[in-house]
């Protein structure tokens, strides 16, 4: 069984920055893309970023290009995402997600992936 927890969200003010943290247990994810997801109150779920297993793919929403970065460490079997000059409107609950699917090509798609952290609360005051 996999268990993905994420930490490091928080409450900061509009332009700053965090560092969110995805570990995962019960398996490695070395061979499995992960990806980042968001959901406001009252809103869908949606695509953040995702990496490819090998970490040579990224893909980012057109809201956060240019200020979040997506990046693995296969070693400590952890997943980050690098949030720099934050918005009110990136205010959300985050989530990691792997998609167990060995070597699959990097989605945007929620349903792809298997396993789903519990989120991660990110609050952005201005």
């Amino acid at each position: 069984q996999v268990q993905l927890v994420e930490s490091g969200g928080g409450l900061v003010q509009a332009g700053g920055s965090l560092r969110l943290s995805c570990a995962a247990s019960g398996r490695p994810l070395s061979s499995w893309t992960m990806g980042w997801f968001r959901q406001a109150p009252g809103k869908e779920r949606d695509f953040v970023a995702t990496i490819s297993w090998s970490g040579l793919s990224t893909y980012y929403a057109d809201s956060v290009k240019g200020r979040f970065t997506i990046s693995r460490d296969n070693a400590k079997n952890t997943v980050y995402l690098q949030m720099s000059s934050l918005k009110p409107e990136d205010t959300a609950v985050y989530y990691c997600a792997a998609d167990e699917a060995s070597l699959a090509l990097p989605s945007r798609m929620a349903y792809e992936y298997d396993y789903w952290g519990q989120g991660t609360q990110v609050t952005v005051s201005s």
